[in-house]
């Protein structure tokens, strides 16, 4: 069952990333992208209509990350530590301890978002967003990584 819950927590990730991603990319546009390539299609959307997506995906992947976390600390965390692989064992504490600190940023990055008397903290909302992303991407890259180093039992 940590299999099948590892997997769909990946698949959450991978979904998280591309909305974060194409949210960030599209809000630092500096104009609008002409023609019809791939570029101009990347940049050319509302960067506001990901906004949703992006907490729900966050919250349900973290969700799920929580319900794995149990098998990491009894079944993977010893073996690293029995490796001495503190590097491994640390990233994924600061994997941890981002994963808390974007749960506890979704509801400013969503009234940043949502709420119209915020509209006009285009600047904020930039940042919040970058480091939301910079979140989901540290955590998505170290839980892979630590993922290939041991794995979780069956």
């Amino acid at each position: 069952m940590t299999t099948l819950f590892l997997i769909i927590h990946g698949l959450l990730a991978v979904g998280l990333i591309g909305a974060i991603t194409h949210q960030v990319v599209a809000l630092w546009r500096s104009e609008p992208a002409a023609g019809d390539t791939f570029f101009a299609r990347l940049v050319n959307v509302r960067a506001g209509s990901y906004t949703n997506a992006v907490v729900l995906l966050y919250f349900a992947d973290f969700i799920l990350g929580a319900t794995i976390y149990a098998a990491y600390r009894v079944e993977v965390r010893p073996y690293l530590d029995d490796l001495r692989d503190f590097v491994s064992a640390g990233t994924f504490e600061t994997k941890e301890h981002l994963a808390t600190l974007g749960l506890g940023l979704l509801p400013a990055y969503w009234l940043f978002w949502k709420v119209p008397s915020f509209a006009a903290y285009t600047t904020e909302r930039k940042y919040i967003t970058l480091l939301l992303a910079f979140f989901v991407w540290w955590n998505f890259l170290i839980g892979h990584i630590v993922n290939n180093v041991h794995g979780l039992p069956e």
